[in-house]
This record gives structure tokens, sequence and C-alpha cells, in this order.
């Protein structure tokens, strides 16, 4: 791909970021382009980790900040390239990823070339994370590839995760835990049911234990968040002529980051424990914890106030919560849109751009000394 100009505005940016197919697990050529272009800055120290590419500055300042975001997108649907229209008055542009997330990847881009060289220093140090493989299943993600290899290099005061916020602040994130209910019934031919027990008759009572469940609501550091138990899934039959001798359901908990993944998984089983004591099986599939939104820290504080939005609470789950088991507060922000996030008309707004840059570049120019240090 050609390379990286990171003196260009952001907008063009996005627009060479977005045109650069990177779908999960291919990733390689545009981290290439990423990683000549940050080598190119004589003030950043660059290390290569697969298809994630980092940076960082040295400056001994008081705080460090680091800004992270993922290269890849979910599978091309026939938007790409990217294209600019008005609508309603609105400039967008469209095509995939350039909401989740290659506007926050090409905002990331332009504070390197902004603060990676000589004479344009930034007021407390930065690292940027250039990552692959977030939209894919945990085991592949970049960002938790370092962590395991090269911890040191995601330490910092504050965390800024670059998803799609829309320009406003998402604190924390939820957790997700997913478990498979199994039912167990006899298998009988369909026109002697009577000599049977249906499996998939018999997950009525866990349907309608999750139609009654009342999500529980928390305030935490005044952000409002809303938990959620559904299922997502169900599976059972054999043929079109059998009582049905298994029917497994699949539960998704959404539970807010007061909560650690012990009590998550003892919520689940103490809302299903009817159906356990009754012989219906529980297994644990996946299972991260959230993040607490830490908006009391000096370093989130600051960029509270450098964006002048209110904070709001993340409902789902990113990457922030990898940082916060280091101890490290972190934050979503991006000028994406979340609710655009995959779809086959993904776009990003074009005034939304420059406003996150220049939000940004307010809070990491900005002198505070109380901002303390975990770097």
């Amino acid at each position: 791909m050609p390379p990286l100009d990171l003196t260009a505005d952001v907008l063009t940016l996005t627009r060479a970021l977005v045109d650069a197919p990177s779908v999960s697990g291919t990733e390689g050529p545009l981290a290439d382009a990423v990683e000549t272009a940050l080598r190119g800055l004589s003030g950043l120290e660059v290390l290569r980790v697969g298809d994630t590419v980092l940076a960082r500055t040295n400056l001994d300042r008081d705080s460090r900040i680091v800004l992270a975001g993922h290269l890849d997108t979910v599978p091309i649907a026939d938007n790409l390239p990217s294209r600019l229209e008005t609508v309603d008055g609105e400039e967008r542009l469209y095509g995939c990823g350039t909401s989740d997330m290659k506007a926050g990847d090409a905002v990331m881009l332009r504070l390197a070339g902004r603060f990676g060289v000589p004479g344009a220093e930034p007021a407390r140090d930065l690292t940027f994370v250039f990552y692959d493989n977030e939209e894919v299943e945990a085991v592949r993600n970049g960002l938790g590839r370092v962590a395991r290899e090269h911890r040191g290099w995601l330490y910092g005061d504050l965390a800024i995760l670059m998803e799609p916020t829309d320009g406003a602040i998402e604190g924390g994130c939820q957790g997700t835990l997913r478990v498979v209910l199994t039912v167990s019934g006899t298998r009988a031919h369909s026109a002697r049911s009577w000599l049977g027990v249906n499996a998939v008759h018999g997950a009525a009572g866990l349907l309608a234990t999750l139609s009654a469940y009342e999500a529980r609501e928390v305030d935490i550091d005044g952000l409002h968040y809303r938990e959620g138990l559904n299922a997502v899934r169900i599976e059972g039959g054999v043929a079109g002529n059998v009582v049905p001798d298994e029917c497994r359901v699949t539960v998704n908990f959404r539970f807010a980051p007061d909560r650690d993944e012990d009590d998550a998984v003892a919520h689940v089983r103490e809302v299903f424990a009817d159906a356990l004591a009754a012989g219906v099986t529980l297994e644990v599939t996946d299972l991260s914890g959230g993040a607490l939104p830490g908006l009391s820290e000096p370093a989130a504080a600051a960029f509270l106030a450098a964006v002048g939005r209110p904070a709001r609470a993340k409902l789902g789950w990113t990457d922030v919560a990898r940082f916060a088991a280091f101890g490290i507060p972190a934050l979503n922000y991006g000028p994406g849109d979340p609710n655009l996030a995959h779809q086959l008309g993904e776009y990003t707004r074009v005034d939304r751009l420059q406003p996150a840059e220049d939000a940004l570049v307010a809070y990491l120019t900005e002198n505070d000394r109380d901002t303390g240090s975990n770097a």
C-alpha cells in the first residue's frame, strides 16, 4: 500500500487507512505501513510484535498516557473503497472500518506525527498501540499478546481506547459471561412421544426465568450501568420424527464492572438454582471481567475536562478491561459512532474527526503536575 503521510489532515489519513483492507488476520500490509511511518519519527521508540505496532516517547515526563486502537475490521461487504457523501447536510465518509475504528486510528497517527518529532513535545509521555485481531476470538487479540510478552509497554497513568463513542467519553466497560445450560430428556419416536421426555419442552422453564429476570442497574463514578441476561442461542433436536433428548441454551450475562468474574458466575447459578437442582447442567464457555471507569483518577479527570462533555457508561466489553486488570484507569473515546459499527452502510461523520484530534491535543499539551505516575 502507499506510504502513510502523517502530515495529511485527519480525513485524508482516515481514507488512506480505510482503503487499505485489513480484515482480521490480514493486517500485515497495513501494520507495515504504520510501522514505516512511525519509524520515520525520530522522537519515538518503536516495537513490532506480530502485526501489532507500538511506539512511545521517552521524555521523562511526570505521567504517561497510552492510546490504543485496533487495525482490523470485520469482513468487507462490498463497502470498499471509501466514498464521501453529503446526506441531509451532513458530510459522511462511508466504508468498512470507518467508524470501527480507523477514524480513531487516524487520530492516533496524527498525534504521533505531531508529538513524535523534536520541538513539538507533549506535556505527558505517550505510548501508541496499533494492534491486530480485535474483532475475533480473544486468544488471537494482539493487545493480549503484548500484555503477555511486553507488559511494560502498556503501563501508564491513563489508557484511552479509541473505540467509537461518537465523540463522547465512555467509562470502563461491562463484563461478559456466556454459559451453556443443558436440559436432558429421553429420546423416543415422535409418534410415541409418551415414551420419551422432550428436552426442548424442558427448556421452557429456563426461558420463563429469563423473561422474568429484572436487570440490575447501578451507578459507578456517576455512570449508569444496566446489566442484561439473555438467551442468545438454542440448540436441540435430532430429526423430524424424534423426541429430542437434549436441549442446549446459551445465555449471555452482561454485568456491571463492580462485579468480578466469580460474582458473575455465582449470580447466574443463583438465577437458575431451581433448574440446576432439577438436573440442568451449567458450563461456562466464555468469561471476561469488566473495567471500573476510574474517573476520579487525576489523569482521567483532566481528560474529561479537556473533552468538555459528560462521560457515560460503556455498555459492552472493550479492551479497557485489559488495562484495568493492571490497575490502570481506562476510558473509551473515539470519533466513530458505535451504532454504525459492522454495518454494510458503516460511515463516520466528518465533523467528528477534527474535534477528537483537537481535544486530545489540548489534553496532551496541558501541564498537570497532579496526575501522578504508574509508568
